[in-house]
């Protein structure tokens, strides 16, 4: 299964994260398929860079975004169908 998910950048104790689409097989921090995004929560308030088309495509196309991602693709502006 395809899903939408974060991938753990930065250094130890400064996360950054990029929202990436991948495998569900593939580790955390592993191969993806393609970047749509990135979410830094350390910026007050925290910073989310969404490509919403590229992410409403791989909704449409069956991906499931994770817990987290959802709220983030929520708080960017991407309606719920």
């Amino acid at each position: 299964m395809v899903k939408i998910r974060l991938r753990r950048m930065g250094a130890k104790k400064n996360p950054f994260y990029r929202i990436v689409v991948a495998d569900s097989r593939c580790p955390r921090d592993g191969r993806f398929i393609e970047e749509i995004g990135t979410y830094d929560p350390l910026q007050n308030p925290a910073l989310i860079k969404v490509d919403l088309e590229k992410a409403q495509t791989w909704i449409k196309n069956g991906a499931q975004p994770t817990d987290t991602v959802r709220g983030l693709l929520k708080k960017a502006g991407l309606a719920e169908n």
